[in-house]
Protein backbone atom coordinates (compact mmCIF):
# COMPACT_ATOMS: atom_id res chain seq x y z
CA UNK A 1 0.00 0.00 0.00
CA UNK A 2 1.28 3.41 -1.26
CA UNK A 3 0.31 6.28 1.04
CA UNK A 4 0.43 10.04 0.41
CA UNK A 5 0.22 12.18 3.68
CA UNK A 6 -0.57 15.68 3.08
CA UNK A 7 0.66 17.88 6.30
CA UNK A 8 -0.20 21.50 6.86
CA UNK A 9 2.85 23.87 5.97
CA UNK A 10 2.25 25.83 8.80
CA UNK A 11 4.34 24.68 11.09
CA UNK A 12 7.61 21.58 10.78
CA UNK A 13 6.16 18.41 10.92
CA UNK A 14 6.50 17.69 13.98
CA UNK A 15 6.33 20.95 14.85
CA UNK A 16 9.20 22.26 17.09
CA UNK A 17 6.35 23.48 20.09
CA UNK A 18 2.75 24.44 18.63
CA UNK A 19 0.89 22.51 15.44
CA UNK A 20 -1.40 19.99 16.46
CA UNK A 21 -2.27 18.62 13.08
CA UNK A 22 1.56 18.59 12.21
CA UNK A 23 2.08 16.65 15.13
CA UNK A 24 -1.03 13.98 14.49
CA UNK A 25 0.21 13.88 10.81
CA UNK A 26 3.55 13.25 11.97
CA UNK A 27 2.69 10.56 14.56
CA UNK A 28 0.93 8.54 12.30
CA UNK A 29 3.32 9.13 9.35
CA UNK A 30 6.05 7.44 11.38
CA UNK A 31 3.90 5.07 13.24
CA UNK A 32 3.05 3.45 9.73
CA UNK A 33 6.68 3.86 8.56
CA UNK A 34 7.57 1.38 11.82
CA UNK A 35 4.97 -1.06 10.30
CA UNK A 36 6.60 -1.04 6.86
CA UNK A 37 4.01 0.87 5.31
CA UNK A 38 5.48 3.22 1.99
CA UNK A 39 4.69 6.76 2.97
CA UNK A 40 5.54 9.48 1.30
CA UNK A 41 5.00 12.77 3.44
CA UNK A 42 4.67 16.38 2.22
CA UNK A 43 5.38 18.57 4.06
CA UNK A 44 8.31 21.69 4.87
CA UNK A 45 11.72 20.77 4.17
CA UNK A 46 12.97 21.51 7.23
CA UNK A 47 10.56 18.20 8.73
CA UNK A 48 11.81 15.02 10.53
CA UNK A 49 10.95 11.67 9.22
CA UNK A 50 11.60 8.34 8.47
CA UNK A 51 9.45 8.51 5.29
CA UNK A 52 10.24 9.83 1.90
CA UNK A 53 9.75 13.35 2.12
CA UNK A 54 8.35 15.83 -0.63
CA UNK A 55 8.65 19.36 0.07
CA UNK A 56 8.00 22.83 -1.73
CA UNK A 57 9.74 25.06 0.92
CA UNK A 58 11.78 25.02 3.57
CA UNK A 59 9.85 26.03 6.46
CA UNK A 60 6.46 26.71 7.77
CA UNK A 61 5.08 30.16 6.65
CA UNK A 62 3.99 30.87 10.20
CA UNK A 63 7.68 30.33 10.70
CA UNK A 64 8.63 32.86 7.76
CA UNK A 65 6.39 35.81 7.96
CA UNK A 66 7.86 36.82 4.26
CA UNK A 67 5.91 33.87 2.66
CA UNK A 68 2.25 34.13 1.16
CA UNK A 69 0.43 31.34 2.98
CA UNK A 70 -2.13 31.05 0.47
CA UNK A 71 0.59 30.85 -2.57
CA UNK A 72 2.53 28.03 -0.93
CA UNK A 73 -0.52 26.12 -0.17
CA UNK A 74 -1.42 26.35 -3.19
CA UNK A 75 1.51 25.08 -4.35
CA UNK A 76 1.87 22.38 -1.87
CA UNK A 77 -1.60 20.83 -2.26
CA UNK A 78 -0.94 21.08 -6.37
CA UNK A 79 2.49 18.95 -5.81
CA UNK A 80 0.55 16.36 -4.39
CA UNK A 81 -2.05 15.75 -6.88
CA UNK A 82 0.09 15.86 -10.04
CA UNK A 83 1.69 12.86 -8.21
CA UNK A 84 -1.54 11.83 -7.57
CA UNK A 85 -0.72 8.02 -9.81
CA UNK A 86 1.69 6.99 -7.40
CA UNK A 87 -0.06 6.52 -4.44
CA UNK A 88 -3.08 4.04 -3.67
CA UNK A 89 -4.30 6.93 -1.06
CA UNK A 90 -3.84 10.32 -0.57
CA UNK A 91 -4.44 10.81 3.36
CA UNK A 92 -5.25 14.52 3.64
CA UNK A 93 -4.54 16.17 6.82
CA UNK A 94 -5.21 19.91 5.36
CA UNK A 95 -8.74 20.55 6.05
CA UNK A 96 -10.82 21.36 3.38
CA UNK A 97 -9.08 22.81 0.28
CA UNK A 98 -7.34 19.70 -0.94
CA UNK A 99 -11.37 18.34 -1.64
CA UNK A 100 -11.38 20.58 -4.41
CA UNK A 101 -8.59 18.95 -6.22
CA UNK A 102 -10.17 15.47 -5.60
CA UNK A 103 -12.30 14.67 -8.60
CA UNK A 104 -9.48 15.50 -11.26
CA UNK A 105 -7.48 12.03 -9.98
CA UNK A 106 -8.54 8.64 -9.77
CA UNK A 107 -6.47 7.86 -6.72
CA UNK A 108 -9.05 8.16 -3.52
CA UNK A 109 -8.76 10.54 -1.04
CA UNK A 110 -9.48 10.44 2.33
CA UNK A 111 -9.43 13.66 4.53
CA UNK A 112 -9.20 13.35 8.60
CA UNK A 113 -11.45 16.33 9.59
CA UNK A 114 -9.48 18.11 12.52
CA UNK A 115 -11.90 20.63 13.60
CA UNK A 116 -14.45 23.25 11.48
CA UNK A 117 -13.11 26.66 11.43
CA UNK A 118 -16.21 28.16 10.30
CA UNK A 119 -19.62 27.29 9.36
CA UNK A 120 -18.82 29.05 5.92
CA UNK A 121 -16.77 25.51 4.86
CA UNK A 122 -19.52 23.24 5.37
CA UNK A 123 -20.59 23.77 1.55
CA UNK A 124 -17.20 22.15 0.48
CA UNK A 125 -17.27 18.70 2.76
CA UNK A 126 -20.74 18.85 1.69
CA UNK A 127 -20.00 18.97 -1.66
CA UNK A 128 -17.48 16.37 -2.11
CA UNK A 129 -19.51 14.26 0.75
CA UNK A 130 -20.33 11.19 -1.74
CA UNK A 131 -16.91 10.92 -3.82
CA UNK A 132 -14.20 11.15 -0.65
CA UNK A 133 -14.00 9.77 2.21
CA UNK A 134 -14.01 11.52 6.29
CA UNK A 135 -12.55 10.43 9.40
CA UNK A 136 -13.76 12.47 12.47
CA UNK A 137 -11.54 12.98 15.41
CA UNK A 138 -13.97 12.68 17.91
CA UNK A 139 -18.08 11.90 17.97
CA UNK A 140 -18.80 15.03 19.29
CA UNK A 141 -16.59 16.51 15.90
CA UNK A 142 -18.95 14.78 13.86
CA UNK A 143 -21.88 17.23 11.39
CA UNK A 144 -25.04 15.02 10.93
CA UNK A 145 -25.12 16.11 7.04
CA UNK A 146 -21.60 14.30 6.03
CA UNK A 147 -20.93 10.37 6.50
CA UNK A 148 -17.71 9.89 8.21
CA UNK A 149 -16.00 6.22 6.94
CA UNK A 150 -14.74 6.05 11.12
CA UNK A 151 -14.02 7.88 14.37
CA UNK A 152 -10.48 7.66 15.28
CA UNK A 153 -8.99 9.58 18.38
CA UNK A 154 -5.33 10.94 18.16
CA UNK A 155 -2.57 8.50 19.88
CA UNK A 156 0.50 9.60 21.79
CA UNK A 157 3.72 8.10 21.93
CA UNK A 158 3.40 6.39 25.32
CA UNK A 159 7.53 6.29 25.86
CA UNK A 160 7.54 10.16 25.76
CA UNK A 161 5.33 10.85 28.49
CA UNK A 162 6.54 8.84 31.91
CA UNK A 163 4.49 8.61 34.83
CA UNK A 164 4.22 10.80 37.69
CA UNK A 165 3.10 9.28 40.97
CA UNK A 166 5.05 12.02 43.09
CA UNK A 167 3.37 15.23 41.56
CA UNK A 168 4.14 18.92 42.60
CA UNK A 169 1.08 21.30 43.76
CA UNK A 170 1.21 23.84 41.07
CA UNK A 171 -2.06 23.96 38.91
CA UNK A 172 -1.13 23.99 35.14
CA UNK A 173 -2.56 25.58 32.23
CA UNK A 174 -1.16 23.95 29.13
CA UNK A 175 -1.96 25.46 25.73
CA UNK A 176 -2.68 28.09 23.15
CA UNK A 177 -3.46 31.51 25.13
CA UNK A 178 -6.68 32.43 23.41
CA UNK A 179 -9.88 33.36 25.11
CA UNK A 180 -11.42 30.60 24.33
CA UNK A 181 -9.59 28.12 25.78
CA UNK A 182 -9.89 29.51 29.25
CA UNK A 183 -6.49 31.17 30.32
CA UNK A 184 -7.93 33.83 32.65
CA UNK A 185 -10.13 31.21 34.35
CA UNK A 186 -7.39 29.11 35.08
CA UNK A 187 -6.18 32.12 36.76
CA UNK A 188 -9.18 33.27 38.83
CA UNK A 189 -9.12 29.39 39.97
CA UNK A 190 -5.43 29.20 40.86
CA UNK A 191 -6.27 32.27 42.97
CA UNK A 192 -9.20 31.20 44.92
CA UNK A 193 -7.89 28.25 45.36
CA UNK A 194 -4.18 29.51 46.95
CA UNK A 195 -2.23 27.56 44.45
CA UNK A 196 0.81 27.85 42.12
CA UNK A 197 -0.01 28.28 38.26
CA UNK A 198 1.88 27.40 35.70
CA UNK A 199 0.88 29.23 32.29
CA UNK A 200 2.74 27.26 29.21
CA UNK A 201 2.05 27.93 25.87
CA UNK A 202 1.80 30.15 22.43
CA UNK A 203 0.30 33.57 23.05
CA UNK A 204 -2.63 33.12 19.95
CA UNK A 205 -3.94 36.58 21.20
CA UNK A 206 -1.80 39.69 22.08
CA UNK A 207 -4.68 41.52 23.21
CA UNK A 208 -6.43 39.27 25.58
CA UNK A 209 -2.59 38.22 26.91
CA UNK A 210 -1.71 41.52 27.51
CA UNK A 211 -5.03 42.20 29.43
CA UNK A 212 -6.21 39.27 30.94
CA UNK A 213 -3.07 37.25 31.75
CA UNK A 214 -0.24 39.46 31.57
CA UNK A 215 -1.35 42.04 34.84
CA UNK A 216 -1.52 38.63 37.16
CA UNK A 217 1.82 37.80 36.51
CA UNK A 218 4.70 37.13 39.20
CA UNK A 219 2.01 37.91 41.77
CA UNK A 220 0.46 35.01 43.68
CA UNK A 221 2.44 32.26 42.03
CA UNK A 222 1.22 32.76 38.62
CA UNK A 223 4.09 32.15 36.22
CA UNK A 224 4.31 32.31 32.42
CA UNK A 225 7.11 30.15 31.28
CA UNK A 226 6.21 30.29 27.04
CA UNK A 227 5.75 27.19 24.67
CA UNK A 228 7.14 23.97 25.97
CA UNK A 229 9.05 21.47 23.27
CA UNK A 230 8.99 17.51 24.05
CA UNK A 231 12.36 17.79 26.43
CA UNK A 232 10.56 19.41 29.03
CA UNK A 233 6.77 18.51 28.67
CA UNK A 234 6.73 15.44 30.24
CA UNK A 235 8.46 16.58 33.74
CA UNK A 236 5.91 19.65 33.40
CA UNK A 237 2.47 17.29 32.90
CA UNK A 238 3.54 15.33 35.48
CA UNK A 239 4.78 17.74 38.24
CA UNK A 240 1.60 19.15 37.93
CA UNK A 241 -1.25 18.57 40.96
CA UNK A 242 -3.85 18.71 37.84
CA UNK A 243 -4.49 20.70 34.73
CA UNK A 244 -6.90 23.04 34.14
CA UNK A 245 -8.22 23.07 30.38
CA UNK A 246 -11.44 25.27 30.97
CA UNK A 247 -12.88 25.96 27.40
CA UNK A 248 -15.43 27.86 26.10
CA UNK A 249 -15.85 26.10 22.68
CA UNK A 250 -16.81 22.71 21.64
CA UNK A 251 -12.85 21.55 21.26
CA UNK A 252 -12.73 18.36 18.37
CA UNK A 253 -10.61 16.95 20.35
CA UNK A 254 -7.68 18.44 22.77
CA UNK A 255 -3.98 16.57 22.69
CA UNK A 256 -2.90 18.22 26.17
CA UNK A 257 -5.85 17.01 27.79
CA UNK A 258 -4.58 12.95 26.66
CA UNK A 259 -0.90 14.64 27.15
CA UNK A 260 -1.40 15.69 30.79
CA UNK A 261 -3.46 12.09 31.47
CA UNK A 262 -0.68 10.18 29.72
CA UNK A 263 1.65 11.48 32.50
CA UNK A 264 -0.95 10.32 35.49
CA UNK A 265 -2.13 14.49 35.75
CA UNK A 266 -5.92 14.53 36.39
CA UNK A 267 -7.57 17.18 34.04
CA UNK A 268 -10.44 19.40 35.37
CA UNK A 269 -12.26 20.60 31.97
CA UNK A 270 -15.40 22.04 31.30
CA UNK A 271 -17.91 19.49 29.66
CA UNK A 272 -17.82 20.85 25.92
CA UNK A 273 -17.06 19.32 22.86
CA UNK A 274 -14.87 15.92 22.92
CA UNK A 275 -14.03 16.27 26.55
CA UNK A 276 -16.38 13.69 27.69
CA UNK A 277 -14.96 10.87 25.26
CA UNK A 278 -11.34 11.38 26.69
CA UNK A 279 -11.99 12.18 30.42
CA UNK A 280 -13.36 9.76 32.30
CA UNK A 281 -15.62 11.75 35.25
CA UNK A 282 -13.89 10.78 38.94
CA UNK A 283 -11.32 8.53 37.28
CA UNK A 284 -9.46 10.87 35.08
CA UNK A 285 -10.54 13.92 35.87
CA UNK A 286 -13.67 16.10 36.58
CA UNK A 287 -15.73 17.36 33.55
CA UNK A 288 -17.56 20.90 35.16
CA UNK A 289 -20.14 23.36 34.19
CA UNK A 290 -18.34 26.07 35.37
CA UNK A 291 -15.03 28.14 37.23
CA UNK A 292 -16.82 27.77 40.79
CA UNK A 293 -17.22 23.29 40.00
CA UNK A 294 -13.94 23.67 38.98
CA UNK A 295 -12.78 25.28 42.43
CA UNK A 296 -14.27 22.44 43.92
CA UNK A 297 -12.78 19.97 41.75
CA UNK A 298 -9.43 20.93 42.87
CA UNK A 299 -8.56 19.24 46.37
CA UNK A 300 -10.70 16.58 45.58
CA UNK A 301 -8.13 15.63 42.32
CA UNK A 302 -5.64 14.25 44.63
CA UNK A 303 -8.00 11.39 45.72
CA UNK A 304 -7.59 10.04 42.02
CA UNK A 305 -4.97 7.06 40.90
CA UNK A 306 -2.42 8.54 38.82
CA UNK A 307 -1.05 5.12 37.39
CA UNK A 308 -5.24 4.56 36.44
CA UNK A 309 -5.16 7.77 34.41
CA UNK A 310 -1.56 6.72 32.72
CA UNK A 311 -3.51 3.26 32.08
CA UNK A 312 -6.51 4.95 30.78
CA UNK A 313 -4.57 6.86 28.17
CA UNK A 314 -1.73 3.72 26.81
CA UNK A 315 -5.30 1.98 26.37
CA UNK A 316 -7.54 4.56 24.24
CA UNK A 317 -4.83 7.25 23.26
CA UNK A 318 -1.67 5.80 22.23
CA UNK A 319 0.02 5.76 18.97
CA UNK A 320 0.07 2.53 18.13
CA UNK A 321 -4.04 2.53 18.39
CA UNK A 322 -4.20 5.46 16.48
CA UNK A 323 -2.01 3.61 13.44
CA UNK A 324 -3.99 0.08 13.92
CA UNK A 325 -7.60 2.13 13.44
CA UNK A 326 -6.23 3.85 10.46
CA UNK A 327 -4.67 1.19 8.86
CA UNK A 328 -8.19 -0.81 9.39
CA UNK A 329 -9.34 2.60 7.10
CA UNK A 330 -7.00 1.96 4.33
CA UNK A 331 -8.00 -1.08 3.84
CA UNK A 332 -11.51 -0.79 4.05
CA UNK A 333 -11.01 1.91 1.23
CA UNK A 334 -8.02 0.51 -0.61
CA UNK A 335 -9.85 -3.11 -0.79
CA UNK A 336 -13.05 -1.41 -2.01
CA UNK A 337 -15.01 -1.82 0.84
CA UNK A 338 -15.81 1.73 1.53
CA UNK A 339 -18.56 2.26 -0.59
CA UNK A 340 -17.59 5.25 -2.47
Amino acid sequence: MRIAMLAPISWRTPPRHYGPWELVASLLTEGLVKRGIDVTLFATGDSITGARLVSICQKGYSEDPSMDAKVFECLHISEVFERADEFDLIHNHFDYLPLSYSRLVKTALLTTIHGFSSERIIPVYRKYNDSTHYVSISNANRRAELDYIATVYHGLPMEQFSLSRSPGDYLLFYGRIHPEKGTAEAIEVAQRTGRRLIIAGIVQDETYFRERVEPHLGRNGIEYIGAVGEERRSELLGGAYATLHLISFDEPFGLSVVESMACGTPVIAINRGSMPELIVQGKTGFLVANVEEAINSVEVCGQLHRAAIHKHVERNFSQDTMVDNYLRVYEQIVGGNAGK
